[in-house]
């Protein structure tokens, strides 16, 4: 279990905080080794040496501070450690040696981050892969229901996503809101994402609560590219309960292009004079 303590700063251990920041290896030993600085003394938000130094990278000062005794799994006030900073940041080998020493994947912030959640967010494929092998749980979630593909598949790292599926992500896993992977890459424009994720077996028409589709989504957006991904697994272009479709929503959005794509693709051509008349207004 993690727990959370805190200790009152003093200017030697400000003088600490600096030094892991910058990476000063001299002066962090040399205040640890005075033994007026606790190698575990935390600032007023409960942020530790150890987790300065792993969101830093500074894989030798991270080294002096475990061997000296730090608390590998103490937490922030948000509920952060060093393994999830490293992770974050993309610094596998300050990730590697805070394994060999204990480092926990269950430690949550409070919206329900994970160091495996965090690296996938920010694309870091090979720290992933390392928190994968150190058994980081594939399934982990934020408190909305954002998996680690979702994050991924948000911010289009495909290495990610397919080191993640290959690992056993559900690529139909959505949000509490209904948002599933597919729609979220369909919106940020992610066509590569997109095609890998229907080879997977992803749902091209799930919905989100709000009833909208990822091919409305990138029709609303003229996404042209994600759209013949999506084409390409399902010629149909559907329409929603209340009567919106793809056309509708590249009409609204002023996408001529896309109205071009998706009437060429078999939408409604009852709906070009709507089209028209929006040209000439």
């Amino acid at each position: 279990m993690c727990k959370m303590s805190f200790k009152k700063e003093t200017p030697l251990a400000n003088a600490a905080f600096w030094a892991a920041r910058r990476g000063n290896l001299a002066l962090l030993k040399l205040l640890l080794n005075s033994g007026r600085v606790d190698v575990d003394c935390r600032d007023s938000h409960g942020t530790t040496l150890l987790m300065v130094a792993s969101y830093a990278g500074h894989i030798d000062c991270v080294r002096e501070l475990v061997l000296q005794g730090a608390d590998i799994n103490l937490q922030r006030e948000s509920g952060t450690t060093a393994l999830f900073f490293a992770a974050q940041q993309g610094h596998n080998d300050v990730v590697r040696f805070l394994f060999g020493f204990g480092a926990s994947t269950e430690c949550r912030t409070k919206d329900g981050g994970t160091a495996l959640l965090a690296a996938s967010q920010y694309g870091h494929m090979q720290v992933v892969e390392t928190l994968l092998k150190h058994g980081a749980n594939i399934h982990d979630q934020l408190y909305d229901g954002a998996t680690a593909l979702f994050l991924a598949a948000q911010g289009g790292y495909l290495d990610v996503i397919r080191l993640l599926l290959s690992s056993g992500a559900k690529v139909n896993q959505p949000r509490q809101d209904g948002t599933a992977p597919l729609w979220i890459a369909s919106q940020m424009g992610h066509s590569e994402v997109v095609r890998v994720m229907l080879l997977r077996g992803a749902d091209r028409d799930a919905t989100r609560n709000d009833g909208t589709t990822a091919l409305l989504k990138a029709a609303n957006k003229g996404y042209n590219d994600v759209i013949e991904e999506l084409l390409k697994f399902s010629p149909t272009l559907g329409i929603l309960k209340n009567g919106t479709s793809a056309l509708h929503a590249a009409v609204l959005s002023g996408n001529i292009k896309t109205v071009a794509l998706l009437l060429e693709a078999g939408a409604d051509p009852a709906l070009r004079n709507k089209w028209c008349r929006l040209q000439q207004g």
